[in-house]
Order: C-alpha cells, then structure tokens, then sequence
C-alpha cells in the first residue's frame, strides 16, 4: 500500500488534467508531492472540454491523469478512447468492486449520497424512497436541477438500472408533475429553495449540505439550517444513490508510473480521510473514518449498483428526459 517509503525512489512530475473545482483539493496535491518528490502540474477545466482535449492531442497529449466528477463523465472519458486499464493490486484491494471501471480504467475515489431534503415545518410526511418523489401527494412541492446536469442524468440512469425503463420513465413522468419551479440551479440553489419558501422538497447531494453545517455558505444560515430535515432515501430497498468523483490513467500518459502512484495515493487512508475532512465526502475505501460535518448526516445503507453499468444507461435517460418534457 502507498506509504512514506515511496520518497526514497520516487521523482520527476505528473501532468494532471482536473475538473475538480475544490480549493480543499490542494492539500491532497501538496503532500503527494512532499511525500513523493514528485511535481504535479494542473491543468484545470471543465471535463467535456477535458476530454474534448485529450483527444484532440492525441498520442502527443502530456496528460497523465483525468480527474473528474460524476460516472457518467468516467464512463464518456472511456468511450472517448483517452483512458487505459491499470494494473494495480492496490487499487483492487482497495477500491471496492462496484465503484470501479469493469476494465479498470477508472477508480472511484470519494462519494457523495444524492439524498432527500425537506422543510421540516410544511413536510410532516417526506418521501422516503425516489419512488415515491412521483406521488401526486408532492405536486408542486418539489425543486431539481435541469436534465442537462450529470447528477440528474445519473440519479435517472440509476432508476433505470434498479427498476427498468419503463418504470423510469414512468417515475421521471410524475417527477416533472411535482415540480414547483421549473429545474434550474446548482445543488446549494435547491437548498436555497427550502429556505425561500419556494420549494417544500428537493433533492442534493451530501456534501453541499454537510459544508453547510461546517462553515457559513450564504443563504443557508444556522437557523435555516434546522429547519431543514433529510432522508437517506430507499433504505429498506436498493439504498441511497451514490455519486461518484474519480480518475484514470491517460491513454499516453507519458509518465505513467508516477500516475499509478498517485492513483494508489488517492487511494491511502490519509488521502481518504482528507477528502472527507477537506471537501465533506464520503471516501471510497471502506473503513476510512469520516469528517464531523459528514458524520453528522448519520449512517444509511448506500445503493451499491454497479456504477459502471449506472453510466451505460445515461443515453437512455436523456432520452426519456426528453419524452416526459423535464428541461
């Protein structure tokens, strides 16, 4: 496993492509370095217009790693040809199966649970499964992002997964009938819309929620913060969904030893707690102690479909987002 023994033969650099927006993240590039000798140049950007890169550089591309958010944005990565399997025993052994490429050509790194919100004060029954977020009982009470968002595309994909499409289609029909604003916002927003009146239920990941309650995010102060309650959703079903934030190894990674390294770093039990700690994620390897702000959110059971499968099932989901008129 990745140690501080690696110092002693490790040097040279690393060319880091990111889409991780996270100020939080530069600790984890810091001590690699410290510990490794190794010099991480970033270059940062948006993972479409990434992996639009990658592949218009081709074989001459300087990257070594992609570094992104989302399954679906792992998966387009591998179906765009810039990534390559990786042998490594240590990312087998410690990335669990189910949060990993079927032909190792990305690994899942931390998590964050897509989880039900609600106003605790106007909500005395919230919905505690996706399910039953399409239940006329909810009509005009429910606030989302748009269908063009990865975690809507993902959240979709994975309905589809657990229940079969026409059932998706179904639950995505009678979603949109629950809307009380038309989608928009990023996942603090539909927070914001909890505490505006504008929405009674909405829908975000962990982590958005979890910084909250660690430090002051505007409009989401400490008193509307308790007025705000949550489900970990389908806890005696499939469980709460997962979003997954991750990388691969670049198809002409021209250092490519130095990005198993680094890889295997993400995956040590000190990169692991800082995810928690820095940015309020779940981390990927199992045992890894959380951050208090996540820890606060409680225990739940997490959906541990195969997300390789999940990101496979995004064309169909858009598909149907299109048919049932969620914009």
């Amino acid at each position: 496993m990745f140690g501080t023994t690696v110092a002693a033969y490790a040097n040279g650099e690393l060319n880091l492509y990111s889409s991780r927006h996270y100020d939080t993240d530069e600790r984890l590039y810091s001590d690699f370095e410290n510990m490794t000798g190794i010099t991480i140049n970033r270059i940062e950007g948006k993972a479409d217009e990434l992996i639009a890169r990658m592949q218009a550089e081709g074989a001459n591309s300087p990257a070594d790693i992609l570094l992104t958010v989302d399954t679906s944005r792992l998966e387009r990565a591998k179906q765009a040809g810039v990534l390559q399997s990786v042998d490594s025993a240590t990312l087998e052994a410690r990335i669990p199966a189910y949060l990993q490429d079927d032909d190792n050509q990305w690994f899942g790194f931390s998590q964050r649970a897509r989880i039900i919100f609600y106003d605790k004060a106007d909500v005395s029954e919230p919905p505690m499964d996706y399910v039953s977020l399409a239940d006329p009982k909810y009509k005009g009470q429910i606030c989302h992002r748009s269908s063009t968002n990865v975690y809507s595309q993902t959240l979709l994909s994975a309905v589809i997964e657990n229940h079969g499409e026409e059932a998706a289609k179904a639950w995505a029909a009678g979603f949109v009938d629950n809307f009380a604003r038309a989608p928009q916002g990023g996942d603090t927003d539909q927070l914001r819309g909890l505490v505006s009146g504008e929405c009674d239920i909405s829908i975000s990941n962990t982590y958005y929620f979890a910084r909250a309650l660690r430090k002051e995010v505007s409009g989401l102060s400490g008193d509307d913060m308790g007025n705000i309650g949550w489900v970990f959703p389908a806890q005696d079903g499939e469980g709460a969904h997962m979003n997954l934030s991750g990388g691969g190894i670049a198809a002409h990674a021209p250092n490519y030893e130095n990005a198993v390294r680094f890889m295997e770093y993400l995956a040590s039990d000190q990169a692991q707690q800082y995810f928690s700690a820095g940015n309020d994620e779940y981390p990927a390897v199992p045992g890894v102690g959380l951050s208090p702000s996540v820890a606060a959110m409680g225990l739940f059971k997490p959906d541990d479909v195969d997300l390789a499968a999940v990101a496979k099932n995004v064309p169909v989901a858009q598909k149907i987002f299109n048919e049932v008129g969620w914009e």
